[in-house]
């Protein structure tokens, strides 16, 4: 028996029938005084809030200025409202850290609301990109600082002092022998006007005292230990029935006909039915179960007999793929970047000198621990969605699509994620809730299985690279030359998209000198879904560029390390040669990476016996990574016994937080490099559990060591970019260690033999 969640029945933070920003302060005022700081995470615009502050102007369309908001109520309590959503990255944590030290209070205390989804009140919503602290910092430091300053002006003009008198401590100001909490000024400070927040004063770094302290432990810990916290598959509803849906395992398949007889028959089973392919949002269809219980719908759909249409894509595998990627490589493709002469200066470099080599990364499945699930209630009056979403936009809209309702008839409630890894950036799952909530009247909960999960996924894409370069006789890099082919996200989502731009972005920002470099690249067409996978392209070009500069080191002679050290050469801005917006890559934070990883690793000093080390760095999502990886050979079997990371990305708001980051990066990424893949046969996945698709386990995981470079500079993202750097320190170190290369991934005993 399952037990019976009721929906709260508090009062809402704000109410979203009126978007003007009166209606909101209203909305807000139904509880009580409370004081209202609205902002931006893009940019930090001007705040107009305050309860008795003059109308605005109204707009003239019903849009907030503003996407998130930190409210203060009477007894104190400060709220955060975000668009921003928790997979297990730690913002429940991070961001209460930044308000808090601006506001001067207790971070603990913060409370961090879910927005509403709603894109014309709180704009995008999507998580993703390692961007929600590096987003939030500055327009929170700011909206923390603003109300600080007006309660402590409310304060100052209370005991007829200059606010420069006062100071605060926990929510506390203090002047002159007198003190007053934020509950007692909260009144006071509703009615005067609010600063402009791009002016407000904030902190030096040096004065912090919650940023970037150590043993800050996370919020959430405790509720996710005691099995309170509660995910999207733990959502309940009353009357709530349950589905689970049978879909072609072909990619592209169709239902060609099916008999649900015996399935009905089962006790507790409710319906079955059809749900149609909605191609344009990449919902496959396939028939649907309908039980008072996930087992029970999943008996049922065992018992079930459908003939399938397989659709386009029958005959695809992966070799297939594969011989296609070597037919693209052997041709000529379209030049994407182009200095110097690559070709004429490769062809005239002595034989010795000349490294070419092929790399080949396949798909990967991204496995999140919570499997996918939605649940939807239609109701008369709208549609109702509990959905552990990473784009809660995008799960509203396809709903109210497959619904046939308004945008703003659908309200998304979104949950926390058992991991996202970019998955739940799709909307796939919530569209099949959907389809099949349209004709049950209950709240419906939709389930994968873990086999649904693994062989119907928006996978990372499969890629091929083939390198030549050479370098000259006093060990410098003379030529480059990068041709590419992969099965592009770009071309799968957007058919006018640009692949070269979107697949080898990373690429063209080659940190390492040399006067010739030539980018190749042409898309290879697969039926085969893809999609954002952590780190993105970064995880395929990570690997590879660090891979082949170490190639470029050995002909050269080199120590790996003091060659990238040269080859980084003097501290300069590498621009990204395509997009004119990117931030360039700054090669002096590069060399500090490296410089800290190979001293902290002990780089150069005598090591065991059998064992080896590796270097590898990577610039991605504005961040830089470098890895030292130690390990050993035995039989074929690469055993990985120390990671030593060095990450700089700016300022570290919590430094526990990215540490655990840095290691989940680490599993992960050893996990594609030594482990797991996905292969296609006759156009379908071939692993299907973890039994085939195998992870890293506990006993092979490595001794981590994460060290972060101080920095005043803004913050960037972590939970991406400490992957790429991954498998090509690894593999490093076994070329170190064996004189073999691995240039496939993942791994294979025979690569070793």
């Amino acid at each position: 028996m399952s037990t019976t969640i009721e929906r709260p029945k508090t009062q809402p933070l704000f109410k979203t029938d009126d978007l003007s920003r009166r209606g909101l302060l209203k909305s807000a005022s139904t509880a009580g005084t409370a004081l209202l700081i609205g902002f931006n995470f893009s940019t930090a615009a001007t705040a107009q809030t305050s309860e008795n502050d003059k109308p605005a102007e109204k707009p003239k369309a019903p849009v907030s200025p503003f996407e998130s908001w930190v409210r203060i109520d009477e007894t104190g309590q400060v709220t955060l409202l975000s668009g921003r959503s928790e997979m297990g990255q730690g913002i429940s944590t991070a961001l209460p850290m930044v308000l808090a030290e601006e506001l001067g209070v207790d971070w603990r205390g913060i409370k961090v609301a879910q927005a509403p989804n709603d894109a014309r009140l709180f704009g995008n919503q999507g998580t993703g990109g390692s961007g929600s602290v590096a987003e939030s910092f500055t327009p929170l430091r700011q909206a923390g600082a603003a109300a600080r300053l007006m309660l402590v002006s409310a304060a100052a003009r209370r005991w007829s002092v200059d606010p420069s008198a006062c100071s605060v401590k926990n929510g506390v100001v203090s002047a002159g022998g007198r003190s007053a909490t934020y509950a007692d000024l909260v009144a006071d400070a509703a009615k005067l006007p609010v600063p402009d927040l791009k002016k407000v004063p904030l902190k030096k770094p040096e004065d912090f005292e919650i940023i970037g302290k150590e043993s800050i432990q996370r919020k959430d810990i405790p509720s996710k230990t005691d099995g309170s916290a509660r995910f999207g598959i733990d959502v309940r509803l009353p009357g709530m029935v349950y589905a689970m849906v049978e879909r072609c395992p072909t990619f592209g398949g169709r239902v060609a006909s099916f008999d649900a007889t015996k399935a009905k028959a089962i006790p507790g089973v409710i319906d079955v039915f059809e749900i149609p392919a909605i191609e344009d949002i990449h919902s496959w269809g396939g028939v649907a179960v309908v039980a008072n219980s996930t087992y029970t719908a999943m008996q049922a759909r065992k018992a079930l007999k459908i003939e399938w249409n397989s659709g386009p894509h029958a005959a695809e595998s992966s070799e297939s793929i594969r011989k296609e990627f070597r037919r693209l490589v052997d041709s000529p493709m379209k030049v994407v970047v182009n200095q110097g002469d690559a070709e004429a200066a490769i062809s005239s470099a002595p034989q010795e000198y000349k490294v070419e080599a092929d790399y080949e990364l396949p798909f990967q499945a991204h496995a999140t621990m919570e499997p996918m699930n939605c649940t939807v209630h239609v109701r008369k009056d709208g549609v109702e969605v509990w959905a552990p979403a990473q784009g809660p936009e995008l799960t509203q809209g396809t709903v109210a699509q497959v619904c046939g309702v308004p945008v703003d008839k659908v309200k998304v409630n979104t949950t926390l994620m058992g991991g996202g890894f970019g998955r739940r950036y799709q909307a796939d799952f919530g569209v099949e809730a959907a389809q099949i909530a349209k004709r049950i009247p209950h709240p419906v909960q939709l389930v994968w299985s873990r086999e649904d999960d693994m062989t119907h996924d928006f996978y990372r894409p499969a890629s091929y690279h083939r390198l030549s370069g050479a370098v000259d006789s006093q060990g410098n890099i003379l030529a480059w030359k990068h041709k590419s082919t992969s099965t592009p996200i770009s071309e799968w989502w957007d058919k006018a998209g640009t692949p070269e731009s979107s697949e080898l972005g990373l690429s063209f920002q080659n940190p390492y000198m040399t006067k010739n470099y030539r980018l190749e690249y042409l898309p290879t067409a697969s039926g085969v879904p893809r999609a954002w996978w952590r780190s993105v392209e970064a995880s395929s070009i990570g690997f590879v560029m660090e891979s082949y500069i170490d190639e470029l080191a050995h002909a050269a002679g080199a120590d790996p390390y003091e060659f990238r050290l040269r080859q980084l050469g003097r501290a300069r801005k590498v621009p990204h040669g395509v997009e004119k917006n990117e931030a360039p890559v700054d090669t002096d934070r590069m060399r500090g990476v490296l410089e800290l990883a190979a001293q902290k690793a002990g780089w150069g000093s005598a090591l065991p016996q059998g064992r080896a080390r590796g270097i590898a760095c990577h610039y991605s999502f504005h961040s830089y990574t470098a890895n030292v990886a130690e390990v050993s050979v035995e039989k074929g079997q690469v055993r990985v016994h120390r990671i030593v990371t060095a990450v700089d990305i700016g300022v570290p708001v919590h430094p526990d937080g990215i540490r655990a980051q840095v290691e989940s990066a680490i599993v992960y990424g050893l996990t594609a490099a030594m482990k797991s893949q996905i292969t296609i046969k006759n156009g379908a996945a071939v692993e299907a559990n973890f039994n085939r698709f195998t992870t890293l386990r506990m006993d092979e995981t490595p001794e981590m060591e994460v060290h972060i470079v101080p920095s005043i500079l803004p913050p960037t993202g972590i939970g991406e970019p400490a992957l790429p750097v991954v498998a090509p320190a690894v593999f490093n170190a076994v070329f170190a260690l064996t004189g073999k290369r691995v240039r496939r991934l993942p791994v294979m005993a025979t690569d070793l033999a």
